[in-house]
């Protein structure tokens, strides 16, 4: 299990579940994935709910994941350093897709909390307010984004259905969902892989054809 591995993602679950909760859903998916089911099992993905479980489950070891996991969550993605975030249409484009990623998996992974700041947006995008109020209202004027009532940015219906209808076929829309996993240069920085730079070189693909139009 990698340290950067998200528990609640792994057992399908909010942040604020409660502990009978935990326990319900650990059962039904252990059972699912548990190396003796001949249709369904899975020894790696059973070792790696055990694993979330053992923590989640144990009230000590979850408040501790838990501030690690809030620091985490408030420090930037190292995806976003890439140059293609930054300049011109294909960074514009790149940064909606940004937005609208962070926003999909926070629907996701917080059914009581499942917007986001704008200030929020800056720590994990690691830009300015001014770099993403464009992006911002392009979304809501497609209909991706809305303001929630405490006036976060929350995803739409049709924004996830806008993620979810290319996360197979758009490969930057896949690494923005997953957040990861990286490639590190020698000075720390985030690389692109020879194969994900030769997909960057080549004409913008689906997803962010559609958000440039």
């Amino acid at each position: 299990m990698k340290p950067e591995t998200d528990y609640y993602e792994v057992l399908q679950i909010s942040r604020n579940a409660d502990i009978e909760t935990i326990h319900r859903v650990f059962r039904i998916m252990a059972a699912r994935f548990h190396p003796d089911n001949p249709r369904t099992g899975d020894t790696e993905t059973f070792i790696n709910l055990k694993r979330a479980y053992q923590v989640l489950s144990d009230p000590d070891q979850r408040t501790q994941y838990d501030s690690t996991r809030l620091i985490e969550d408030e420090s930037p993605l190292p995806i976003f350093e890439l140059k293609d975030f930054v300049y011109g249409l294909k960074g514009e484009v790149n940064r909606r897709l940004g937005v609208l990623s962070l926003l999909y998996n926070r629907r996701r992974a917080n059914d009581d909390n499942p917007g986001m700041s704008v200030l929020d947006l800056e720590k994990r995008m690691a830009f300015p307010r001014e770099h993403l109020n464009f992006a911002l209202w392009y979304l809501r004027a497609k209909g991706y984004v809305r303001q929630e009532d405490n006036s976060d940015c929350g995803i739409t219906a049709e924004g996830i259905d806008f993620i979810e209808s290319h996360s197979s076929t758009d490969d930057l829309v896949k690494r923005l969902i997953q957040a990861g996993p990286t490639v590190q240069s020698t000075t720390g920085r985030e690389q692109q892989s020879p194969a994900n730079e030769q997909a960057d070189t080549t004409e913008l693909q689906s997803a962010r054809l559609a958000l440039a139009s």
